[in-house]
């Protein structure tokens, strides 16, 4: 593959929320294929919504708190951006809740479970957790064989309630190295909707993003491992196990960024974080174009579920797609209906 131009793009500093009239226009899409055009068009405006992080990280929308929720992992915070609010802090620390350490401890990956539960992997605390109602967290995975994970970084949820996530040493000061690392690898896991944690790989040496694919017989992985930066996809077998990994891209050597968080489309096309922005990728592998943000590291659908909303460095973006999410409107209904039960229950 050729290697992509990169564009410097000039940033803001100063910690805002942008009204709807002073949103900037903060990034431009490059086209690789025409197929591009049935996902977004060239001319469409990537928005600046908030900006001032030091590293923003694992977006997930609440449609039952019409907000986007996403973490700044060296700040160890969850904000909240909503269309009608703006930024706010959320919950604080979100990801370590001990004496200083360096690194970057703080939460990484949020996802919700089938009852709109904020699901986060805890990067200085080394674990999976649900926040739950009471703002105490229940620890859903921990430890593996019974040794420490490393610090999950990214999760996603099959439909029957099994959790997916990647566990690299991101949030061990010294990564690799770190004393602390109880674990020789660095892994990708399942944990059953009945509590069974199960080791899929060992063999990504870097695993950071995760997705399924629209019909849960794939899983998605990208490594962001400078001297192999791939997006890989695993077949998921019967039971459950994964087949030989596939290597659908390769952006060793492209800078600034290396692959990262990973959405899936209603009809299959990866948006991924990569070098340089967003990259969208056909099911087939082909490169169809890059929302050309500078680097980023992840992406997420909300609202209706047509706008991708971006975490890029020190900002939040979105962009507003002609596709949707994959299961989108499954979970849309299904946040219909627990607001409606909640409104009869009040009545």
């Amino acid at each position: 593959m050729n290697k992509l131009s990169i564009l410097t793009l000039a940033l803001t500093i100063s910690m805002l929320a942008a009204s709807a009239q002073d949103q900037a226009v903060v990034a431009a899409i490059e086209k690789f294929d025409p197929e591009l055009d049935h996902l977004l068009t060239t001319t469409t405006p990537v928005e600046q919504l908030a900006t001032g992080f030091l590293l923003s990280e694992g977006p997930v929308w609440s449609q039952s708190r019409r907000c986007l929720l996403f973490s700044d992992v060296a700040k160890n915070a969850i904000y909240e951006w909503a269309p009608s609010r703006g930024l706010a802090t959320y919950l604080t620390p979100s990801g370590y809740d001990g004496p200083p350490t360096s690194g970057l401890p703080g939460s990484n990956g949020l996802t919700l479970d089938q009852r709109d539960r904020l699901i986060i992997c805890q990067q200085g605390e080394r674990r999976v957790v649900r926040l739950e109602e009471d703002g105490t967290f229940t620890v859903l995975a921990s430890h593996y064989l019974g040794k420490r994970l490393n610090s999950p970084n990214d999760l996603v949820f099959a439909s029957n309630g099994d959790l997916y996530f990647t566990d690299p040493p991101y949030g061990l000061p010294k990564g690799n190295s770190d004393p602390a690392k109880e674990l020789k690898f660095n892994g990708v896991y399942r944990l059953t909707a009945g509590g069974e944690l199960s080791l899929l790989t060992s063999q990504v040496s870097y695993p950071n993003g995760i997705a399924l694919s629209p019909d849960e017989e794939t899983l998605y992985v990208s490594n962001s491992d400078p001297k192999r930066a791939v997006w890989l996809a695993f077949g998921i077998g019967p039971d459950g196990k994964l087949g030989t990994g596939r290597v659908i891209q390769d952006v060793t050597g492209l800078s600034p960024g290396l692959p990262d968080g990973i959405k899936v489309d209603r009809n299959g096309y990866l948006f991924t974080a990569g070098p340089g922005g967003i990259y969208i990728i056909a099911p087939d592998g082909r490169f169809l174009g890059r929302i050309r943000t500078g680097e980023s590291a992840n992406c997420a659908w909300g609202e209706n579920g047509s706008v991708l909303y971006i975490t890029a460095g020190d900002r939040l973006c979105r962009i507003q797609t002609t596709t949707q999410g994959a299961g989108w409107s499954r979970r849309y209904s299904s946040s219909q209906r627990r607001r409606t039960t909640r409104r009869s229950s009040a009545n």
